[in-house]
């Protein structure tokens, strides 16, 4: 796995890439099921899924969360597939919640019969201007980075 951040105006780049020992189809089919993101999530969040229950992704799709963003802070998240290619790319973009900005492309490309390339970019762009940049810019990287390695973890495991 390879993580990678960059920032730019305000806006931050994060870019991971996971090999998995898994066809593309099988690969693809657990990443379009929603209720998978419960397991792709570190406990400590206390993710859960608000909107009803759906086993597929499609674009236009609305999908509501509550989640921890610090001990003692929860908040609501609401994020829409803007774009949905099979077997290639889906994206999701926050509507509502704690980013000033929030833009995740998911890549999928086959590498052969039994591995396939997960690229993730995620661009987003932190409240409160400077402040939320001095503040947030290196809690929420270092968060970022546990959250990938987190789901690096269960991937492995599961394929």
């Amino acid at each position: 796995m390879s993580i990678k951040i960059t920032s730019h105006s305000g806006i931050y780049q994060l870019r991971v890439s996971q090999e998995v020992n898994a066809s593309i189809k099988d690969v693809w089919e657990f990443f379009i099921n929603p209720q998978n993101l419960n397991s792709l999530t570190p406990k400590d969040l206390d993710f859960k899924i608000t909107s009803p229950k759906s086993n597929q992704t499609y674009k236009g799709q609305i999908i509501t969360y509550s989640i921890k963003v610090l001990p003692l802070y929860r908040t609501n998240w609401v994020t829409e597939i803007t774009q949905f290619e099979n077997q290639s790319l889906f994206v999701d973009e926050q509507r509502l919640g704690p980013y000033k900005m929030l833009h995740h492309e998911h890549h999928f490309k086959k590498i052969d019969a039994n591995k396939t390339l997960v690229e993730d970019i995620v661009t987003y762009k932190l409240p409160f201007g400077l402040l939320g940049r001095f503040i947030g810019g290196k809690i929420i990287r270092k968060r970022f980075v546990e959250i990938f390695t987190f789901r690096k973890e269960v991937i492995f495991n599961f394929f």
